[in-house]
């Protein structure tokens, strides 16, 4: 289990592309993906009433974290979430959460 686990973040992370997200390692991008187990679930498999994130197009997910960082993206929380992330780790965790399985 531990090993499907880390290669479904590996690849998620070379999905990610671009050489920061490549050489980021995988646990650290876990961590900083596990901050949003609160609202969207372990794993981004979130329960009725929240936007779950597992599996979803890593571009679109990316699209709306980088629109909550700039404020065109009205939100409660996420705008001063993702501030707290520079766009490289945005790329990652987006790259992971799209990797996890729906």
């Amino acid at each position: 289990m531990k090993k499907l686990v880390f290669t479904s973040l590996l690849a998620g992370l070379l999905a990610a592309a671009g050489s920061a997200q490549a050489q980021t390692d995988p646990l650290q991008v876990r961590s900083w993906a596990a901050a949003c187990a609160n609202c969207h679930g372990t794993a981004g498999q979130a329960q009725p009433g929240n936007e779950p994130l597992a599996g979803v197009n890593q571009d679109e997910m990316l699209k709306k974290l980088k629109d909550f960082k700039s404020g065109a993206k009205p939100a409660t929380i996420m705008h001063q979430l993702s501030k707290g992330y520079t766009d490289e780790q945005l790329a990652a965790i987006a790259g992971w959460f799209a990797a996890q399985k729906k």
